[in-house]
């Protein structure tokens, strides 16, 4: 009743590293779920991601601008259809730009050119175990945008991947930014909530849009 009652508050969940509840309403989860159907859609669409080690990721994966693979970038989908990477939208950057700014501060976004977006999609069984985002050159903050059901997100340290860390919960609307000395912390989605999405969002399941600087 209290969640219902009252706002839930903004928190620095580490240095560098805020949670922002409800940044994006009602009508910008709508407009950024309906990019994200677009960008599901071959080629180079949504695909389902191979580890090294002969694995699968459970949250499958669309890419802009840069195709991601691990570990590392590529202009083409290298392990999926061959095609392009879709390329990444001018007015998604300056979405990331204002993400950085209202969490971390104009100095924090000064400089920040996104262009590279992650979108991963997770169903009420998907998980994404404890991992860095280091593939990028550039240090600028990770933006991240939660549509659909709500999860457990992990956020740790930067040394290891195990304890210290925090559980947060992300729900459909909340931006998480990570930036400075929280940049290369790990993190992770070890549960998600099924049927929690807002029932007028129309998601089923999970929707994470990352976005960084990918750097020279």
């Amino acid at each position: 009743m209290d969640a219902e009652l009252f706002p839930r508050a903004r928190g620095e969940i580490a240095p560098g590293a805020v949670h922002v509840p409800d940044w994006l309403d009602a009508r910008a989860q709508r407009g950024l779920l309906d990019a994200c159907r677009d960008w599901a859609r071959p080629p180079a669409g949504l695909r389902t991601v191979r580890t090294p080690g002969g694995g699968t990721m459970t949250a499958r994966q669309v890419c802009l601008g840069r195709h991601w693979y691990p570990y590392g970038y590529a202009r083409t989908v290298v392990d999926g259809d061959g095609a392009p990477v879709k390329p990444f939208p001018a007015w998604l950057g300056e979405l990331g730009r204002r993400a950085v700014t209202d969490a971390l501060g104009a100095d924090a976004a000064r400089g920040a050119a996104y262009d590279i977006a992650l979108v991963n999609f997770y169903d009420g069984d998907a998980r994404m175990g404890m991992h860095r985002d280091s593939d990028e050159k550039a240090d600028a903050p990770v933006v991240s945008l939660s549509l659909g059901d709500t999860c457990v997100f992990r956020f740790g340290n930067t040394a290891t991947r195990t304890r210290p860390w925090t559980d947060v919960e992300l729900r459909s609307g909340d931006l998480f930014v990570f930036g400075g000395p929280s940049r290369l912390a790990y993190h992770g989605v070890p549960r998600v909530h099924a049927g929690t999405a807002p029932p007028e969002l129309g998601l089923a399941g999970r929707l994470n849009i990352t976005l960084r600087v990918g750097g020279p």
